[in-house]
């Protein structure tokens, strides 16, 4: 196997939350630029596995972990790893958007000011870099004093995908983007998403399977903690292998 083809490749992965156990034995290697759906029910294990990629479970009590998650060849859990460091390099979009109260330039000039960068030139470059591949830079750039709490909840979202770009991630992962979004808003992160797996390799989790059909490369089916199927995304919703994946994907159960 050419592991230089993968960006993240999970090993085992088992999760507990204290006694229960959240996953088990999940492997998967994830491709550069390419978009990643994981998708199954509620309470399936898929939003755990996208938080252990970054390690954000950890600030959760009682979570332990099992297993590897390498990220360019790299064991993320190992002990030498700098947490700060690797969640600039994978960044994180909630399914809520969550702006800070503050205007639209400084959510997106927050990350690089805590990184050091102060230089109104360089900010400015960085703020209008970002605000454009989010696909909101001419929607905002007359007024970026403007509070980002004005904005509507599609730019606001957003405006938290420009807030993540604005540190230079490698990966972005995306925990349900556009569930709380009307169907044009919800277009538009759709279409964003495509344009940015040409810099950025994206994992998203998603309940809505056309969205999952629409915007992936590859997807990973979960179903109680555990990895049923993971392929191609046109081949999983045509030809699953497994025929729980078939059940889930046509809307039997689930």
């Amino acid at each position: 196997m050419d592991t230089d083809a993968y960006k993240i490749q999970t090993r085992n992965l088992d999760l507990y939350y204290g006694t229960k156990q959240a996953l088990r034995g999940v492997s998967i290697d994830i491709r550069p630029n390419r978009v990643t759906a994981l998708i199954g029910p509620s309470g399936c294990g898929k939003s755990t596995y996208l938080r252990s990629l970054n390690r954000m479970n950890d600030l959760i009590d009682g979570v332990r972990i099992e297993g590897d998650v390498l990220i360019d060849d790299v064991n993320i859990y190992d002990k030498e790893v700098d947490v700060v460091e690797l969640r600039k390099r994978v960044g994180m979009i909630f399914q809520k958007s969550n702006p800070f109260p503050k205007s639209v330039y400084d959510n997106v000039a927050y990350g690089p000011r805590i990184n050091g960068i102060h230089e109104r030139q360089k900010l400015d470059e960085i703020v209008e870099r970002s605000l454009r591949r989010s696909a909101l830079w001419d929607e905002v750039n007359d007024d970026l004093r403007k509070s980002a709490l004005a904005l509507s909840g599609g730019q606001q979202q957003r405006l938290c995908i420009a807030r993540a770009l604005a540190v230079d991630p490698e990966v972005l992962l995306m925990d349900e983007p556009a569930s709380a979004l009307d169907p044009i808003a919800t277009a538009k992160i759709e279409e964003l998403i495509y344009e940015l797996k040409q810099n950025y390799t994206i994992v998203i989790v998603t309940h809505n399977m056309q969205q999952a059909a629409r915007v992936s490369d590859y997807t990973a089916f979960f179903y109680m903690g555990q990895l049923i199927e993971y392929d191609e995304t046109k081949k999983m919703f045509t030809t699953p292998e497994k025929k729980q994946t078939e059940e889930y994907i046509t809307g039997r159960f689930g």
